[in-house]
């Protein structure tokens, strides 16, 4: 459960982030493929190369869906809805790879953010995306 604190956390966290969704959801992906080249699978007909137009597209795509989600930080379950039933239904996503994802947008933060990204912000942060693989895998029970 997040606290009021971490809220305020994850919404200075994410206006750093701005400006820079294409980028550092692209880049998440990259490092998700790139790490657990089984995620590759979900992909089939994206070229994967580092930079491709599809994969700055999704990265873009995830990265506004998180936007949305820290909007939504009361109500995930309703903000996620749509990708979950997208992801569960349609796509038929193995719910561990959100959870391999989110661990690569944090690593993406890290590297961007350096001295910005604080311990708390981080944990905040964690809790956040941990909170969102959860929403997405809701359906999948």
């Amino acid at each position: 459960m997040l606290t009021a604190e971490d809220k305020k956390l994850i919404a200075q966290l994410w206006e750093k982030v701005a400006g820079h969704q294409e980028e550092f959801g692209s880049e998440a992906l990259q490092r998700m493929f790139l790490t657990y080249p089984q995620t590759k699978t979900y992909f089939p007909h994206f070229d994967l190369h580092p930079g491709s137009e599809q994969v700055r597209g999704h990265g873009k795509k995830v990265a506004a869906a998180l936007g949305n989600a820290v909007k939504s930080l009361d109500n995930l379950s309703q903000a996620l809805s749509e990708l979950s039933n997208l992801h569960a239904y349609n796509l038929r996503v193995d719910p561990v790879n959100f959870k391999l994802l989110a661990q690569c947008f944090q690593v993406v933060l890290a590297a961007h953010l350096g001295k910005d990204y604080s311990p708390e912000m981080h944990a905040a942060f964690d809790k956040f995306l941990s909170a969102v693989a959860a929403v997405l895998a809701e359906k999948y029970r």
